[in-house]
């Protein structure tokens, strides 16, 4: 009854997880607009945008809802909009988000930052060595693990280490921006509300005066 008509493809799903329908702006108009919405104090809610935000620049992805939702917890912030926030991390912005991050990383700890390191290659490379070793464990085929230390030693601990400084940095703009739109949302919500319940006190006072003069 509820299903679509047309099954969706994994072509068309593929293509709707880079560009969804509609096209990210309405994506993040959406979102935009369920986080004004949660019923919790502005402050909360913002904090969560942090966390949302900050997990954003992190290299654990697969796990990004999971980190957000602990550290919304922990913070005392609302976990929805932390899990919200988490859409600031997408196909358009991954990537400036990985170089920002692996630079700093790499500042850091004084090592050189290749600027034509194919960082999808070396997560895919990364990922079939975890599988293939996974495998051996019960076959005869020996483990290699040249492409997964490779992957930790040049992307995955700068990433980690970088991804803190413009993670705190983008988070806390994120937070001090959110959190005085939300509360002013809140507050012309609440004064639509109110002015809504004395037009309805109004009209029901005004038919008992009504009836009380028919009477």
């Amino acid at each position: 009854m509820f299903k679509r008509r047309t099954p969706k493809s994994w072509a068309l799903w593929a293509l709707h997880m880079i560009w969804p329908k509609g096209g990210w702006g309405r994506a993040f108009g959406y979102v935009k607009h369920r986080v004004r919405r949660l019923p919790d104090a502005p402050d909360r809610i913002a904090r969560g945008v942090f966390a949302g935000v900050f997990t954003t620049f992190t290299p654990f992805y697969g796990f990004h809802f999971f980190i957000a939702a602990f550290m919304a917890k922990v913070m005392r912030g609302n976990m929805l909009a932390a899990l919200m926030a988490t859409f600031f991390g997408n196909p358009l912005t991954y990537l400036p988000i990985g170089v920002v991050s692996l630079k700093t990383g790499h500042f850091l700890l004084g090592t050189e930052f290749e600027p034509n390191m194919n960082i999808g290659r070396r997560f895919a490379g990364a990922w079939r060595d975890l599988k293939d070793n996974f495998m051996a464990m019960f076959t005869d085929d020996v483990a290699h693990w040249d492409r997964l230390s490779g992957f930790y030693d040049e992307v995955f601990f700068p990433y980690m280490i970088g991804g803190l400084i413009p993670g705190v940095i983008v988070g806390t703009i994120a937070y001090y921006i959110s959190a005085p739109l939300i509360a002013a949302y809140q507050n012309r919500r609440k004064g639509r509300i109110k002015e809504k319940l004395e037009e309805i006190r109004a009209r029901k006072a005004a038919k008992k005066s009504d009836d009380t003069h028919a009477q």
